[in-house]
């Protein structure tokens, strides 16, 4: 696997014009990088978002105090509430049921009735909230088990959550494959990375005999999740697929070589059921569908589900649903609830027990270039997702 990393771009203030990095939106990708890169050798700044109240309540359960107004949030300047840097060992992470970024107005978005949901652990899809342990290291990696973040709608957090999914595992000693699989590249942009630079991509990967993926892959900002990236060249795959014998499992075999270096790949697909979906499918163990809690999303989770049956009857048996993730919640509105009740009532024990709520965190780490783990490390939305990659880990050793 190659050690190319991303590293900062661009020119520095002064220099001459030819030695400047690329303006405009070809510096999405150096500007990511240079703020990431910034925040890691920052110094240390305790503030109020970044503290934590020191109540152990459930992640998902809201202001400790059951109430929704600033007023009522503890006074984070007080030394007693500020968190040491490095106070935890290593090997260590947060517990999403222990503590959480103190921040009523989004934990309103998840549960309004938070004395309800401590007394009786109850999680926003309103059943009981199972207990999900911090997994242990592993000793060994592989064989990975492929997971494809599939909607044919778009908007709905499919990107966001393979990046924050993926860097939750790794945080958990899990090594991870981000596979960036539509032509718009935005989990590439997501990562750091401007599409427009690349020289090679999945698109190479799948197109191009002889490649190696080592060749194509890239070392992320996280330890131990790497991103085979991708950019408008693949749209091209979808037609030149066409002709090709087996056309269908042409992913799936450029990603045999890779199974037994990672314990999760993870596939974002592009919001269509074309033939780049079908092909992330067939090659996928797992599916799961971030579904915004809106009615328009919900429309189109049958489709879905349809299609996902005839992968598995005619291309990929080992292919199932693992579950349905509820995204950009908001209780505080009837729609939503009713969105989510909805999807409870028709797929049961297939629909996640995390919920993601909205909240301005995750469009500002897209402009970071990290995920939130790393953004904001103790707020709710790093919480949730720590708290769906230990889902998604109990799942995986019930089977």
């Amino acid at each position: 696997m190659n050690e190319s990393t991303f590293s900062p771009g661009g020119g520095q203030p002064g220099a001459p014009a030819r030695d400047r990095g690329p303006s405009g939106p070809e510096a999405v990708g150096s500007v990511a990088v240079r703020t990431f890169a910034s925040r890691q050798n920052s110094t240390p700044n305790t503030t109020a978002h970044q503290s934590m109240d020191g109540h152990h309540v459930n992640a998902m359960a809201g202001d400790p105090a059951g109430g929704q107004s600033a007023e009522r949030v503890a006074d984070y300047s007080d030394p007693k509430y500020a968190v040491p840097h490095g106070e935890l060992p290593e090997g260590h992470f947060y517990d999403p049921d222990a503590e959480y970024e103190p921040d009523p107005e989004y934990a309103a978005t998840l549960a309004p009735d938070a004395a309800r949901q401590r007394r009786e652990r109850v999680g926003p899809t309103g059943r009981p909230l199972p207990y999900f342990p911090i997994p242990g290291p592993v000793s060994e990696h592989g064989p990975a088990k492929i997971i494809a973040m599939c909607n044919q709608k778009g908007g709905v957090g499919k990107t966001t959550s393979a990046i924050n999914l993926g860097a939750a595992l790794a945080e958990y000693g899990r090594r991870v494959l981000l596979v960036d699989f539509d032509p718009q590249g935005a989990l590439s942009v997501g990562l750091g990375v401007n599409p427009m630079e690349l020289d090679l991509t999945v698109y190479n990967l799948l197109m191009e005999r002889g490649l190696a993926p080592d060749e194509v892959l890239l070392k992320t900002a996280v330890a131990g999740m790497d991103l085979l990236p991708s950019n408008i060249d693949l749209s091209a795959a979808e037609v030149q697929l066409v002709s090709e014998v087996a056309r269908e499992s042409t992913l799936q075999r450029a990603l045999g070589p890779l199974l037994n270096d990672y314990d999760f790949i993870v596939i974002d697909c592009q919001p269509s059921l074309g033939l780049l979906t079908v092909n992330a499918l067939t090659a996928a163990h797992k599916v799961i569908v971030p579904l915004e809690c809106e009615f328009f999303a919900l429309r189109g989770v049958a489709l879905l589900t349809e299609t996902i049956e005839k992968v598995q009857e005619r291309l990929n048996p080992e292919l199932e649903l693992d579950g349905i993730l509820a995204t950009m919640y908001d209780s505080r509105t009837v729609h939503s609830r009713e969105v989510l009740a909805r999807v409870v009532e028709a797929f049961d024990n297939h629909v996640y027990h995390t919920v993601i709520g909205r909240t301005v965190r995750f469009p500002e780490t897209t402009v970071a270039g990290e995920p939130i783990t790393t953004y904001a490390s103790n707020s709710v939305g790093a919480a949730a997702y720590r708290q769906l990659a230990r889902e998604v880990l109990a799942r995986c050793h019930a089977e």
